[in-house]
C-alpha cells in the first residue's frame, strides 16, 4: 500500500514537470498555434483602396474632367482611328463655371485628370435679389447660386424643392433639379365640353412664370407634373 502511494506520487510529480516544461516551450515559440481560436474585431480588418488609372480610352459623355486647372464636363465624344496615324479621341467639353464650350483632342490611350465633382442634395429656400438661395437640412448652412449659373431652369425651380448641387473644391459650380417637377397653373383659358375627345393644347402659365402647352382640359388651380429638361407637359398631378 506505502509502495503504490510512493509510486503514485512520483508519477503525479513527472506528469507535473513535463507540463511546465510545455508550458515553457509553448511561451517561448511563436510559431505554435494557440490552443483557443482568437476572433478578430471587424472594425481591425485592413482596408484596401482600389486606385483605376483612367485614359481617354474612358471617356464618355458625362465624365467631368479638369483641363487647365478648370472642371469641364463632356457632352459629346468621338473615337477616331484614321488610316494613317496614331488614333484619337475629338470631344467637346462644357465648362461648369464659365459655361462655355470648346473642343479638344486627346491621343488614344493618354492619361486624362478626372474633376472632382460631387453632388449633395439640398433644398432650394428662397431668393434674395439675383441669387438662389440653398440650404442644408441638416447643417443650416446656405448656398447661392447666381441666375447666370442657374440659367432658364429657374423657370421649374420652386421653393421647397430639393436640388442636387454639384461642387467643386468646395464651391458650388452648378445645380441638377429634379426631372419631374410640380407646378400650379395659375393662368389658362378655361377648359371646354369635349376637349378631351378633340385633343389640342394651349398654352398655360404656372406659379413659377414658365409658360407650357397642355391639354385643353386644364384649368386654374391644376397641379401639373411637367419635365425639366425639356418643358413638355406630363400629366396632371
Amino acid at each position: 500500500m506505502v509502495a503504490g502511494i510512493a509510486n503514485l506520487k512520483l508519477n503525479l510529480s513527472a506528469f507535473s514537470s513535463s507540463m511546465s516544461s510545455f508550458t515553457a516551450s509553448s511561451s517561448s515559440s511563436s510559431s505554435f498555434p494557440s490552443l483557443l481560436p482568437m476572433r478578430t474585431p471587424s472594425s481591425s480588418k485592413p482596408r484596401f483602396f482600389r486606385i483605376y488609372a483612367l485614359t481617354s480610352n474612358d471617356i464618355k459623355v458625362g465624365t467631368n474632367l479638369e483641363v487647365d486647372g478648370a472642371p469641364w464636363r463632356v457632352i459629346e465624344f468621338l473615337h477616331v482611328k484614321p488610316g494613317k496615324g496614331a488614333a484619337f479621341v475629338r470631344t467637346k467639353l462644357k465648362n461648369y463655371i464659365t459655361g462655355n464650350t470648346v473642343e479638344k483632342t486627346f491621343r488614344a490611350g493618354s492619361s486624362i485628370d478626372l474633376a472632382d465633382v460631387y453632388k449633395e442634395t439640398k433644398q432650394f429656400t428662397y431668393k434674395d435679389g439675383a441669387q438662389f438661395v440653398f440650404m442644408d437640412l441638416s447643417t443650416y448652412e446656405e448656398f447661392r447660386l447666381g441666375e447666370k449659373e442657374i440659367g432658364d431652369r429657374t423657370k421649374w425651380l420652386k421653393e421647397g424643392m430639393d436640388c442636387n448641387l454639384l461642387l467643386w473644391n468646395g464651391k458650388v459650380i452648378d445645380v441638377d433639379l429634379p426631372i419631374t417637377v410640380k407646378l400650379t397653373v395659375v393662368d389658362v383659358d378655361p377648359g371646354l365640353k369635349g376637349d378631351t375627345a378633340q385633343g389640342g393644347t394651349k398654352p398655360a402659365t404656372l406659379d413659377t412664370g414658365a409658360v407650357v402647352n397642355v391639354p385643353l382640359f386644364v384649368n386654374v388651380g391644376d397641379e401639373i407634373l411637367v419635365d425639366s429638361r425639356t418643358g413638355q407637359y406630363m400629366s396632371r398631378a
